[in-house]
């Protein structure tokens, strides 16, 4: 370990903070949790409660902030025995650091703030922007936005920190308790794995939710606590030093007394931490999943409806349906993975609701085979499901590098229409089902799409010289949907579909049926491109050239046409 220098070592790096210029402070003067030292607990007061809230930043050990009683050597509650689900690892306590005072006034790699789906500075951690400069805020307005759940990451301005991840934690209501725990989860892993992604090593960061919000203080602490250690237990070799940072007594206190529980030191504390710990701690990543709310992702045999109370889940993981799909096997079934699509809802409504979407299921399942757009069997999701699913897709997303799908140019943002509504562009042509890894393709839809669907939007699908493709598998656009969610459905202005063929108007006619009337109504259909600059100028599209060479084949005229935006003039091939 490192030799720790005292507070004054710091004084001369010096930082804007709340209040006044502060030092900043490093991460080898910040207490380990591992440290001996903080097995000590001083009769010290607590220091006032109105100085910490003003932006004080002192470690713990050196302020008589460690005056709490330890709340393992009481006697053990709940009576449980068995195995411990956290036990001692010095490797990760190592890793682990309590700090009472702001984030930003620490020189580590990156910093926490906890703020709102706009990332405005008004909702933001407060402090944090006043610290950082305008800067922060200037790129915070680039960055379209952020989900809840998820995390965004910029530069540190003038912070002693290189990094700023910015974070949305969910609003809490005692209804919807498992839902707001698992975004709560997610906050968190997604700030870890941002971290890593960029290559760096130490992360400081606050309690991820707002009193606005009403996230209660210590159950949202278990949460970040285990989710944490279930993190470092994978990744511990890429991470130098997480640091949990409070402002507040109350906070400081629940933090000590919950830190030994999935942090214990030694053989002693995992014993206690046993009885201690909650019945419910999560699953490998801390994420509360319950068995009977995970529904089948599987059609069922034809003529069967499952009445079991636990769905079976598929044994094809994410990671493997790509290639399962390039060795020739183009059925759906087996795409999702099973731990995107817990929900939380009551079991018993959610067994009703399951057997009534099996048995809608089934029916429409057989006229989509019969028409030849293959499988429909995935039963309709709620809000609460696809708003689940489409968080874990968008996290899986953003923590690839899809530049090869990309590359492809199937789908690929555009301007915008005639009324200002930003336009993604989708090149039928492009999509060459044999030469695509599906999975990964859906990711990088899933990735392209989300900066669009937070607002109005439309879309332009250039079907030139696609006849050829295959018709669409209405299993598959299904899914697709349910994992864009419904605020794309909501915000979708229209899809304006150019050089529009039968069979493809036979195709959104049975999406109209089976799929989604309300997304597939929207689409206009387009016969010529000097049709479709009415809808979107020309100067607001990227148009690949076979699509001009296409409307000359289809629409003939007097064999050429010039492009608006080039001038380059096309002429008709000659047979």
């Amino acid at each position: 370990m490192l030799p720790r220098s005292p507070p004054s070592a710091a004084a001369d790096a010096m930082v804007p903070g709340v209040g006044g210029v502060e030092p900043a402070v490093t991460l080898d003067q910040v207490p380990r949790w591992s440290d001996p030292d903080q097995r000590i607990f001083p009769a010290a007061s607590a220091p006032d409660e109105a100085s910490a809230e003003g932006g004080g930043s002192e470690p713990l050990a050196a302020s008589g902030f460690l005056s709490f009683s330890d709340p393992l050597t009481g006697d053990a509650a709940g009576g449980r025995s068995g195995a411990s689900r956290f036990p001692v690892d010095q490797e990760i306590n190592s890793r682990i650091y309590l700090w009472r005072g702001q984030p930003w006034n620490l020189e580590v790699d990156a910093v926490v703030n906890s703020t709102n789906e706009s990332l405005d500075e008004a909702h933001s951690s407060p402090g944090l922007h006043a610290a950082a400069g305008s800067g922060l805020a200037e790129e915070c307005a680039t960055l379209g936005g952020c989900r809840t759940g998820m995390a965004k990451m910029t530069n540190g301005y003038d912070l002693p920190a290189r990094k700023v991840i910015h974070t949305v934690g969910p609003k809490y209501a005692v209804k919807y308790h498992t839902a707001a725990e698992n975004a709560l989860s997610h906050c968190y892993r997604s700030c870890l794995e941002l971290l890593i992604e960029n290559g760096l090593e130490s992360i400081a960061m606050g309690c991820i939710y707002t009193e606005a919000k009403n996230y209660p203080r210590e159950p949202a602490a278990h949460v970040a606590i285990r989710t944490v250690r279930r993190f470092l237990e994978k990744q511990k070799g890429n991470i130098a030093g997480v640091v949990f940072c409070t402002t507040s007594s109350s906070d400081t206190e629940i933090y000590k007394r919950l830190l030994p529980l999935y942090f214990p030191r030694d053989k002693q504390e995992e014993e206690i931490a046993i009885s201690k710990l909650p019945a419910d701690v999560g699953d490998e990543n801390g994420e509360t999943v319950i068995d009977e709310r995970k529904i089948r992702i599987r059609p069922l045999p034809a003529g069967v409806i499952d009445r079991t109370v636990t769905a079976t889940p598929t044994d094809l993981p994410l990671s493997d349906s790509g290639s399962a799909l390039k060795r020739g096997s183009y059925k759906l079934d087996s795409y999702l993975d099973p731990s995107f699509m817990s929900i939380i809802k009551d079991p018993d409504l959610r067994r009703k609701e399951q057997w009534e979407r099996s048995a809608q299921a089934q029916k429409g399942f057989n006229y989509a085979r019969l028409l030849g757009y293959g499988d429909l069997g995935c039963p309709s999701l709620s809000a609460a499901e696809e708003y689940s699913l489409h968080s874990r897709y968008l996290a899986k997303a953003n923590s690839l590098n899809l530049s090869e799908i990309a590359e492809m140019k199937i789908i690929y943002r555009g301007g915008a229409d005639i009324e200002g509504r930003p336009v993604m562009v989708v090149v039928g042509a492009h999509f060459l089902l044999r030469c695509l890894d599906l999975e990964r393709f859906v990711l990088h839809v899933v990735k392209e799409f989300e900066p669009l669907i937070q607002k109005p939007y439309s879309i332009v699908y250039l079907h030139s010289a696609a006849s050829l493709q295959p018709q669409p598998d209405l299993g598959f656009m299904k899914r697709l949907q349910q994992i864009l969610g419904r605020k794309h459905q909501r915000n979708l202005h229209a899809i304006y579909v150019l050089h529009p063929t039968l069979g493809l108007r036979t195709a959104v006619l049975a999406m109209q049926m089976f799929v989604d009337g309300e997304v597939w109504r929207k689409v206009v259909y387009v016969d010529r491109l000097v049709q479709l600059f009415g809808y979107v100028p020309r100067e607001q599209l990227t148009i690949p050239d076979f699509v001009f060479q296409h409307d000359l084949e289809v629409n003939g005229g007097r064999g050429l046409i010039v492009d608006p935006r080039t001038k380059h003039i096309y002429q008709r091939a000659s047979s």
